[in-house]
């Protein structure tokens, strides 16, 4: 028996090689059938392949879905209900970052950032909520992180405002949907290298041990194993609240 026995997830930016993908990996795992989203087509008909050889073709579907299009957004939806038939479990896990001091910030990068990170979260969170509704039942975990608490030096307060704001959206959102059944929270993860970060960030990854009181930076998995655990029976009693999963670096 796994912890996600019968349950349908939806988890976006998941073809990449990150959280997304982890928490797909785990979920199915445990039980779950997945929808993997992600922007970028070709990768997610290479991973919904193989994953389809791995866990069966009955469990994992793919779909191209980019955060910011409504339209592709309800497309998605659409397909999980005709392919499952219904929505339990949505994790928002689609991000973008650009480093840029908030003088030469234009606005191009912060509504970017933005439009992604936050309003990406809130679209996607209502396409499902009506089925969730319906249902009586559901689970939303959005990815935040510490960086909406302890802000950055770097030049990323398009990026902390927007994990801050997804915390604020899940406190609020908990308390209008508790009502249905439906349990809202969010997780903050630290510093989780992947190659995406080592874009941004460069070297400054390698400072990630220091800042540690458990020496290392966080792996995909162990964010993966947080959502699971706030998707399964485990979290009946938690809503509104962001998990922080960081190693140390910030105590909440």
């Amino acid at each position: 028996m796994g912890l996600l026995d019968g349950k349908v997830a939806i988890v976006t930016a998941s073809a990449g090689a990150g959280i997304g993908q982890a928490t797909v990996r785990l979920m199915l795992d445990e039980g779950a059938s997945v929808v993997v989203s992600d922007a970028h087509a070709r990768r997610v008909g290479e991973l919904v392949d193989a994953l389809a050889k791995e866990y069966g073709e009955d469990r994992v579907i793919g779909a191209a879905c980019d955060v910011t299009d409504e339209k592709a957004i309800n497309d998605m939806v659409e397909k999980t209900l005709e392919k499952f038939g219904r929505i339990d479990i949505l994790v928002n896990n689609a991000g973008r970052n650009k480093l840029a001091m908030v003088q030469k910030m234009t606005d191009e990068l912060w509504d970017l950032v933005i439009d992604v990170n936050l309003k990406g979260t809130f679209l996607c969170t209502k396409a499902v909520v009506p089925t969730m509704i319906k249902q009586g039942s559901g689970r939303i975990i959005s990815i935040a992180s510490v960086e909406g608490w302890i802000g950055s030096p770097m030049g990323e307060a398009q990026y902390g405002a927007t994990k801050a704001g997804i915390m604020g959206f899940t406190k609020s959102l908990s308390k209008e949907l508790a009502e249905h059944g439906i349990l809202v929270n969010a997780i903050a993860p630290g510093v989780i290298p992947n190659p995406f970060l080592r874009k941004i960030y460069g070297p400054m990854l390698d400072t990630v041990p220091k800042l540690t009181p458990i020496g290392r930076g966080g792996e995909p998995k162990e964010i993966a194993g947080a959502a699971v655990f706030l998707a399964s029976d485990l979290s009946n009693y938690v809503l509104g609240e962001t998990l922080v999963v960081c190693g140390g670096l910030y105590f909440h």
